[in-house]
């Protein structure tokens, strides 16, 4: 048996109801869950999803579309272990989508507590079912599906799908990068190395540790990871972050060459000059893959120079000459939008006072050593770079010279496959980069990333793609809602944003739905005549009796 969704239709319910016609009546508080799945389903992203997933199954007893629609709801409430889903899908939104041929709260016969009676997808079940399926389904079938064909199918059919929602922007501007998922000191993570890391939580290598003092040895550690290599698409205002592609790794696997066949099967799959700009750091300094980005794909790559290439020797000599053009760099000023409404006297004064307050603590602290405060930005560029003999591409060098207050310089370089025109340009491109490694902080803190509850990879990959998944998807639904302000916010940030946001009683009629405030419920049902009036009247008590009888075999309590 397959469950029904509902499509809205309050027009047509209305005019139901108008004749004393209805199937079912439920109250609901509105949760931003609900309108997520909602939403997802009729764009037909969920149904692509499904129809796309590499599952290792012959015979679907529960519809891919719940398997996946259920996943993406643990990791929309932050949980992980399947054993946890009748909590989740209980509490949750996805089944307020279903209708009440999904799911109707029923009271309990032997505890009298509000449960939920469900049909689920065959009869094998000797008690009556509380969730549409059984955890140990999900479970089974997240285990035996492959891990590489699962990130597969997240780097080529999802992207496919969020291509056809319009979801890429003109300008193209993607960022790539690597990022250690740290697990507890157990062998028995499949696929995970053990790598010595120092306090920041960078690796170490062994000159590297022989080089070190003591006091910096003792506060290395050997930690157990993995390494994540993904790619995500953003654009200058930040309204969206999309992940593109992602690959799971043991943790000393080098990431440059993972990165480019992610480049290179995102263009296979959705075709060239979606992908217009690259930003990376300088762990992915390759040559030839960088001019394969420029001249087969038509990618320009943004990228630092490490100091030991004689690029950045030959670079740093043609900087010195006076004939060199120094742009100074302003300082990014975020501009404050103006709140729709004027805010309270009283707060004006609270905010102003507030403010003088940190003014008074900024001065009583003691200034920062002259050997750490900038007080100049400079940028310049070159271009027509050939000494790189690796790269067959001409490249421009972008310097960066930050001046400090005792008087010395810092200069880095950027290599860019563009013409610059501007440095100052190129240097507020490259500072871009940050969002990845802050997208990677959120997910890691706030919607635990790195928490597994299983040491098989398969699990691994499938908690990791899952939570990219879902993310990816909020970040679409609140673009589509016009709250992108909120994308660029956690998790729990977010859902305090939208919830609660209404109550409703919800009416179906022929798999159609409609919502009204309870008030206005109220409203039509006293205003129908009579012969309408009664027909609702008796289908009210019909129901009543029915549903005393819903739960036949229940599940005895604990």
């Amino acid at each position: 048996m397959d469950l029904v969704i509902f499509e809205q239709n309050k027009p047509l319910v209305l005019k139901a109801l108008g004749n004393g016609e209805f199937d079912y009546v439920e109250s609901a508080s509105e949760v931003f869950e609900t309108e997520f799945f909602r939403f997802i389903k009729a764009r037909k992203i969920l149904d692509k999803l499904a129809e796309t997933y590499p599952t290792p199954r012959k015979k679907e007893e529960v519809p891919l579309w719940f398997y996946v629609a259920s996943n993406l709801s643990m990791r929309l409430h932050g949980v992980h272990s399947f054993n946890a889903f009748p909590l989740v899908v209980r509490s949750g939104g996805l089944l307020n989508v279903l209708g009440p041929k999904g799911a109707q709260k029923v009271i309990h016969p032997d505890t009298g507590d509000v449960t939920i009676a469900c049909d689920g997808f065959n009869q094998k079940n000797h008690y009556d079912r509380e969730a549409p399926c059984d955890q140990d389904f999900l479970r089974k079938l997240t285990r035996d599906t492959g891990a590489d064909a699962l990130m597969k199918w997240f780097s080529t059919d999802v992207t496919e799908i969020f291509k056809s929602q319009g979801a890429f922007d003109k300008e193209g501007i993607f960022i790539g990068d690597a990022s250690y998922l740290f697990v507890p000191d157990n062998p028995n993570y499949e696929g995970s190395v053990k790598l010595l890391f120092d306090e920041s939580d960078h690796p170490v290598s062994k000159e590297a540790y022989k080089k070190m003092t003591d006091e910096r040895k003792a506060r290395c550690q050997w930690r157990r990871c993995y390494k994540m290599v993904s790619l995500l698409h953003t654009n200058r205002s930040m309204d969206f972050f999309f992940f593109v592609s992602l690959k799971v790794l043991p943790g000393n696997a080098h990431e440059s060459p993972v990165l480019y066949e992610q480049v290179r099967q995102f263009v296979e799959t959705v075709g060239k000059g979606v992908m217009k700009r690259l930003i990376l750091d300088r762990g992915f300094l390759d040559g030839r893959n960088i001019s394969t980005c420029k001249k087969d794909y038509g990618i320009d790559v943004l990228i630092p120079v490490r100091r030991n290439m004689d690029i950045y020797e030959d670079a740093m000599a043609l900087f010195k000459l006076p004939d060199v053009s120094w742009v100074c760099l302003q300082e990014t000023v975020v501009e404050t939008q103006n709140l729709p409404r004027p805010r309270p006297d009283a707060i004006v004064t609270r905010e102003k006072k507030r403010q003088k307050t940190i003014e008074r603590i900024k001065q009583q602290e003691p200034s920062p050593p002259p050997e750490e405060t900038i007080v100049k930005r400079e940028a310049a560029t070159i271009g027509d770079f050939q000494s790189w003999s690796s790269c067959t591409v001409p490249l421009s060098v972008v310097a960066n010279r930050e001046t400090y207050a005792d008087g010395h310089q810092k200069i880095w370089l950027l290599i860019d496959t563009k013409e610059v025109e501007d440095p100052s340009e190129a240097s507020k491109e490259y500072h871009l980069r940050i969002t990845i490694e802050e997208r990677h902080r959120q997910l890691k803190c706030f919607i635990d990333l790195t928490k597994f509850t299983s040491r098989a990879f398969s699990m691994v990959v499938n908690q990791v793609v899952f939570i990219m998944l879902s993310y990816n998807l909020l970040q679409l639904y609140l673009l589509r809602r016009g709250r992108k302000e909120l994308n660029n916010k956690t998790l729990p940030h977010i859902r305090q944003q939208l919830l609660p946001s209404d109550n409703h009683i919800i009416v179906y009629f022929e798999n159609y739905y409609g919502l009204f405030a309870p008030l206005e419920y109220t409203h039509i049902i006293a205003s129908l005549e009579d012969k309408p009036r009664k027909k609702i009247v008796d289908k009210c008590r019909r129901l009543r009796r029915e549903m005393k009888d819903v739960m036949t075999n229940p599940r005895p309590p604990l």
